[in-house]
């Protein structure tokens, strides 16, 4: 993980309480100097972060940049050993589907529990190949699975498990339970917040199962009235605009907590 990650992820970590230049320093053996250089650095790339002499820094919280340090900082320990320094986590700013960029790296040989992560798709999918609308404001992300990981194959029960996950995570955070309509939709009120897309490869000559990639489209705090008007009426969000009281981050770790075993 590169220097400026790690301050990110101390800064994620810590973000109830100011963190002195000369701990963060100390604690990943670099100069003051470079501490302060990272800090503008980061402040550059969005993040609004408090200075305060003698006290320290500390990442202010209405900050939501997608990070891969951001993500870690809210997973527990066994999956921050996990996730750290593993390139387990990809991010993208645009991407055209998460789901497609992981069937790459699956077929590629990518670990169980690699994330795709995106603030937008361009070319985002649902079942039988239908489109999938995903601005910014929503959390798109694709995981890939193992099969000597899980319990079943079986790909109902798979997107139902999925599913679950996603709701218990939802809930946990948020304090609001969606529901689970067969097999693969989440709802808040009897209107859709999110959709579930399981894929497979398969190896030709046996037909034993050698990647899953779970794909999961929530409308975090998405702007509902500028969706098209086919499907405007019939989506909502977890949050309005600009009034999340959790972050991305947050909740895409917390998934993962729930999804990879």
């Amino acid at each position: 993980m590169a220097s400026k990650d790690k301050v990110l992820e101390l800064l994620e970590s810590n973000k109830q309480t100011y963190i002195s230049g000369e701990s963060i320093a100390s604690s990943l053996g670099l100069s003051r100097n470079a501490i302060w250089k990272i800090i503008n650095e980061l402040r550059k790339s969005g993040y609004e972060i408090d200075a305060i002499s003698n006290k320290g820094y500390k990442l202010k919280e209405g900050n939501d940049i997608l990070s891969e340090a951001g993500i870690i900082s809210y997973l527990n320990n066994d999956y921050q050993k996990r996730y750290r320094g593993a390139n387990l986590i990809r991010i993208y700013d645009i991407a055209n589907s998460t789901n497609r960029i992981a069937k790459e790296l699956a077929i590629g040989g990518a670990s169980h529990g690699t994330l795709v992560i995106a603030n937008e798709q361009t070319e985002g999918r649902g079942r039988k190949d239908h489109s999938f609308y995903s601005p910014k404001g929503g959390l798109y992300l694709s995981i890939i699975l193992r099969p000597e990981f899980l319990k079943t194959l079986k790909p109902d029960d798979i997107t139902i498990s999925t599913g679950t996950a996603v709701c218990d995570a939802i809930e946990a955070l948020a304090g609001v339970r969606p529901t689970l309509k067969p097999i693969n939709d989440l709802f808040i009120d009897d209107k859709k917040i999110c959709g579930i897309l399981t894929e497979a490869g398969t190896e030709f000559e046996t037909g034993d199962i050698q990647w899953i990639v779970v794909g999961i489209g929530i409308n975090f705090d998405s702007d509902i009235t500028a969706f098209p008007e086919d499907i405007k009426n019939i989506a909502t969000s977890i949050f309005s605009p600009n009034q999340a009281t959790i972050t991305r981050n947050q909740l895409a770790a917390e998934i993962i907590q729930r999804i990879v075993v």
